[in-house]
């Protein structure tokens, strides 16, 4: 794709970097199959391709954001799977992570989408503070049903009541910072991204991954320092507050690694991983000590499929018999290309793994999209749901706590990958599976 950016546009790192993605871009629409938003919309404009033409437009131009780009950059889910399919390797993800960081900087938006982007990017990323707002969710939530459907403002906030948990789970003791000792001879140590939404939402799954790994032979450190990712406000374009959180983390892990030592940094939320993994574009411009430092962390994450697998998981109980259909979260299988582990180690541990149609295709949820689109969020979640219940299983399993909250409530638990590996290495029965499937 030809651009004509100017020689003073281009001294700016981002505007160069996306010009570059600009001019990688073929137009040849192999894109548009399987963005998600195109397949439900049929709207070119819908499309990766036709959001890329708007954002060149948007940038060559340096005009202010317009409203029509707004629409359609903000119904964009950040799923990547046009990344997957793109032949000529467009890299989407930093190009519409650009754009909406200049949207933020550009475009004044209506004020009732102005105080609920501010609400969740000043309470998502914090768990006590999360933790305190949906306590009175559930509160309203049984009201939900009478707000109107008339405007999409009403509907977001039934989106918001609607995926507040009818009751909280109570924090585990290994919800903290500390040093979590491996059992027997120590075979590794490594970092846990304790994140911030899922630690309210399901503290399980860092509990069960760090039983796991403690029973391994790896030891677990969770710095007290490092908290958020930066993913929610990154993808809402709140750059300053993104990279606030980014660089906590990495002076964090680095203190780490330069003091006991650090193999990996494991994080067990595929959506916080493609940003970890994602921290050495993100800082590289800044001084060379920080840059150095956040490309160093991003060589150091892994999700917790992929270290499992290098580390040589083992199942220590009888094959269960139970089929559990994988659902492939987009961070993972198109953000960070990590598609066949999660699955292997699940069959591994004696799991039938079924896979459903379109496994492509997002199921709605992308961080705050089910809150901010929740017509597009319900209709790609009732359409990923059907086609995952069409395979009959027991269980649906998935590696993102977005896709898990999304998913749930439909009759099928709905539980992370690493709750089940931990069951069958001799942990606790996951919640929601019931008794009579426990495995000997």
């Amino acid at each position: 794709m030809q651009t004509n950016f100017t020689a003073e546009q281009l001294r700016d790192p981002d505007t160069a970097t996306s010009n570059k993605v600009l001019r990688t871009c073929v137009h040849c629409g192999m894109c548009t199959a399987t963005c998600p938003t195109f397949v439900l919309l049929g709207d070119e404009l819908d499309s990766p391709r036709g959001r890329i033409y708007l954002i060149k437009d948007m940038l060559e131009s340096g005009r202010p954001a317009t409203e029509e780009v707004v629409r359609h950059v903000d119904r964009c889910l950040s799923c990547l799977s046009c990344m997957t399919t793109c032949p000529s390797g467009v890299n989407y993800m930093h190009l519409v992570d650009h754009a909406r960081a200049y949207i933020e900087s550009t475009y004044r938006r209506p004020w009732h989408e102005r105080a609920l982007r501010g609400m969740l990017a000043r309470t998502l990323p914090y768990p006590g503070r999360m933790r305190l707002a949906l306590l009175g969710a559930g509160i309203a939530r049984p009201f939900a049903g009478l707000l109107p459907k008339s405007n999409l403002g009403w509907r977001r906030l039934r989106a918001l009541l609607k995926l507040a948990p009818r009751r909280l789970p109570t924090p585990d003791a290994r919800d903290r910072p500390g040093v979590f000792a491996a059992e027997g001879t120590r075979r590794g140590r490594v970092a846990l991204l304790a994140g911030c939404a899922q630690r309210v939402l399901d503290p399980e799954i860092n509990a069960a991954t760090i039983r796991l790994l403690n029973r391994l032979g790896i030891e677990v450190v969770v710095p007290k320092a490092a908290g958020c990712c930066g993913a929610l406000t990154h993808h809402m374009g709140f750059a300053e507050q993104a990279h606030a959180s980014a660089e906590a983390n990495i002076d964090a892990w680095c203190a780490e690694a330069e003091g006991d030592g650090l193999d990996a940094i494991i994080v067990n939320t595929s959506g916080c991983g493609t940003t970890v993994k994602d921290y050495g574009h993100m800082f590289r411009t800044a001084p060379g000590a920080l840059r150095d430092r956040a490309a160093r962390v991003s060589a150091l994450a892994l999700d917790i499929s992929e270290y499992l697998t290098r580390i040589g998981y083992a199942p220590t109980r009888a094959a269960p018999g139970l089929t559990v259909a994988y659902h492939s979260a987009c961070s993972l299988q198109h953000g960070q290309r990590v598609t066949n582990e999660p699955k292997a180690l699940l069959r591994k541990a004696g799991f039938t793994v079924v896979e459903p149609a379109e496994p492509h295709l997002c199921c709605g949820s992308a961080g705050t999209y089910n809150m901010m689109q929740p017509d597009i969020a319900e209709r790609l979640r009732a359409r990923k749901l059907a086609n995952l219940q069409a395979t009959r299983p027991d269980l649906i399993a998935a590696g993102n706590i977005g896709c898990i909250t999304q998913l749930s409530g439909d009759g099928v638990p709905v539980v992370h990958s690493i709750q089940l590996l931990d069951w069958m290495a001799g942990g606790p029965l996951p919640p929601g599976i019931h008794a009579n499937h426990h495995a000997e």
